[in-house]
């Protein structure tokens, strides 16, 4: 079982109508721009829940998909294409300094699902204005790859393969913000920015991703009966991701002070969990090349390090308890064999063998697509 984080999809904006701002030279970008405004309306209702529209009238007005978040999905990729299109347009005239005051009164205004200071904020969510597509970019494409991965757990019971694929489809994402759209945010981002507008952040997010797919693709090894000591080097895979996430965010940065205290418990939490893991794998590989009293010494060792990093969210300890009552038999069955049959001595500390760790995972790349037409302004 994983540990859940739903929190990501839970971003908020602003009502924006483009045409208002923007004065077209023509009907037929006056179009494009009203459509542009249809298509993130719905965007807005649906993650402000302000939407009135019935189930049976969703599911005919967002593709036939059943599932509240792969329409949401399909909303996204009809919105994207024609915002990158306003953007392609609107740098060719960016030193025209209507297109400057007009992307300034168009008040691009996003709520972070990963700020501290919008979780403790008694009037409601804190929200960041920034005079910037590309800001308007980079936290759709944010909420995108959130609700892809939170779609790559919702058909995690029914399809193994199609999650892991999701879970890459999001890591994909993450990587082609982190690296192709914040970067030339930055110039634009004043000293408060939400976390979401941080390359940093978009690149643990696709580390923190591709460790998901990678601990979806484990559950498909182990269906197939993949050997013990493979599990053991791909749980610590997920756990070196984790690592690699955490410290992105937490020590090659100093840009996230505001991340919520409850996003660092979640990696850290993963991360413990898969070490956990491969622990227990590593332990069974041990007794099966009849070294049992190291097998003693790696559960002993594991159950002593996990007691110490039991998160506080409930649904997380449940998880935790599951894990530490199947080492705690399992080292059960092992002590008492090696009581009665092996008598060997058990090691500690250096004694013990090095978990290591086998990444094989790697990102569906994001192709961003563009709705080519022309669009003219008044300039």
């Amino acid at each position: 079982m994983m540990l859940q984080f739903p929190d990501l999809v839970k971003m908020k904006t602003k009502k924006m109508v483009f045409e208002d701002v923007y004065a077209a030279r023509d009907s037929a970008t006056l179009e494009q721009l009203k459509e542009l405004s249809s298509k993130r309306r719905v965007i807005e209702e649906s993650i402000n829940e302000s939407s009135f529209v019935t189930e049976a009238i969703a599911r005919e007005m967002y593709g036939g998909f059943t599932s509240p978040l792969q329409q949401d999905l399909h909303k996204l990729e009809e919105y994207l294409p024609l915002l990158e299109n306003l953007i392609f347009h609107a740098d060719l005239v960016s030193s025209d300094w209507k297109m400057f005051r007009w992307t300034s009164d168009l008040k691009i205004r996003w709520a972070s699902s990963l700020s501290s200071s919008s979780f403790f904020n008694l009037r409601g969510p804190r929200f960041f204005q920034i005079d910037s597509l590309r800001f308007e970019l980079g936290m759709t494409l944010f909420l995108y790859g959130a609700i892809l991965r939170e779609r790559a757990l919702e058909v995690l019971p029914t399809d193994l393969v199609q999650s892991a694929t999701l879970f890459r489809e999001a890591a994909g994402v993450y990587h082609h913000l982190a690296h192709e759209v914040l970067p030339m945010l930055e110039p634009a981002l004043p000293a408060e920015r939400p976390p979401e507008a941080i390359s940093s952040v978009s690149t643990a997010m696709s580390l923190i991703c591709m460790a998901e797919a990678q601990a979806v693709t484990i559950r498909k090894a182990e269906e197939k009966g993949t050997t013990v000591g493979l599990l053991a080097k791909l749980h610590y895979g997920v756990t070196q991701l984790l690592d690699e996430a955490y410290d992105m965010l937490y020590k090659e940065t100093r840009e996230c002070k505001d991340i919520s205290s409850r996003f660092a418990e979640f990696i850290f939490s993963c991360n413990a969990l898969h070490e956990l893991r491969s622990q227990k794998f590593l332990a069974d590989g041990l007794k099966i090349a009849s070294q049992v009293g190291v097998a003693v010494g790696v559960l002993r060792l594991a159950l002593s390090n996990i007691t110490k990093k039991m998160p506080g969210e409930e649904s997380w300890k449940s998880v935790f308890r599951k894990e530490i009552d199947d080492v705690s038999e399992m080292l059960r069955k092992f002590e008492h064999e090696n009581e009665f049959v092996w008598h060997e001595k058990i090691p500690h500390g250096d004694e013990l063998p090095l978990l290591q760790g086998n990444k094989i995972v790697s990102i569906i790349p994001y192709n961003p697509k563009r709705w080519e037409r022309e669009l003219a302004f008044k300039l």
